[in-house]
């Protein structure tokens, strides 16, 4: 059976864990929205942490902040992004994280993705890649790297000769290939055909259409996805799936026996 967790709030990722009744939460560590670089909240420290998952059999996963734009042509975001993506590395790899997840950034509607695609490469090159660095889909951006599947080849065909490839791994958002006009009834099949890999699936719904753009997530079932289709990626996918749904431990519970109900069936 498929481990279906959480994204918590990252204060005491292990009650919050325990509160849903899994075995796995991913969160941020500091400020989405900040260069200031990673913050370990939790009371033990990243010693603290690493040993109370490890003691209770959490596995914990580190979405990088949002605004890290690895791709970008502008020098002034995209160094700055490359030293938070390893602080962020660094940090996770501090206490014991599966992975760190990271969207695939973008670049003006007017440049050429292919810069972009070898930005990526630099990147990999550049990071010491201590635990696997999940890139996850986005929904949005015309000129997104990874919004649609042929951009996701373009940045994998790039990094694919570099050392360190082999710790870059894929996590699969469904609401946002879903919004961003990736076919769901062959996404993981055309994933796996240019990633070779699935290694953690955002199961989401979506509040918006098929190829609207809009990354806006909706609690399973009640969203604009096939509740079918739905169940049928994340259990295709075989991979450790987060949840990242709107509401708390009540929300997420019910989100949870939705899909392990409909997992059970399929």
């Amino acid at each position: 059976m498929i481990t279906v967790g959480a994204h918590v709030d990252q204060t005491d990722p292990i009650a919050e864990a325990q509160a849903r009744g899994t075995t796995l939460v991913q969160f941020f560590l500091g400020d989405p929205q900040s260069y200031k670089g990673p913050v370990i909240a939790y009371a033990g420290g990243a010693e603290g942490l690493r040993a109370d998952a490890e003691a209770t059999g959490i596995d914990l996963y580190v979405h990088a902040p949002y605004l890290i734009n690895v791709a970008t042509t502008n020098n002034r975001l995209r160094i700055p992004s490359r030293k938070l993506l390893q602080s962020h590395m660094d940090a996770a790899a501090s206490i014991g994280a599966k992975g760190l997840i990271v969207h695939g950034g973008h670049l003006k509607d007017d440049e050429d993705p292919q810069i972009g695609f070898t930005n990526w490469r630099k990147a990999i090159e550049a990071t010491d890649i201590k635990i696997p660095l999940l890139i996850e889909n986005t929904a949005g951006g015309d000129n997104a790297m990874t919004r649609y599947l042929e951009r996701i080849a373009g940045v994998w065909d790039a990094i694919e000769g570099t050392e360190q490839s082999d710790m870059v791994g894929f996590c699969l958002d469904t609401c946002h290939a879903h919004a961003g006009g990736n076919p769901l009834e062959t996404i993981v099949d055309d994933v796996r055909a240019i990633t070779g890999r699935i290694d953690l699936v955002h199961a989401n719904d979506s509040r918006d259409t098929f190829d609207s753009g809009a990354d806006r997530h909706a609690n399973l079932g009640a969203g604009e996805i096939d509740p079918d289709l739905l169940t049928a990626v994340i259990r295709d996918a075989g991979a450790p799936a987060i949840l990242e749904t709107p509401g708390g431990a009540p929300e997420h519970t019910a989100d949870a026996g939705w899909l392990r109900e409909r997992l059970e069936h399929a």
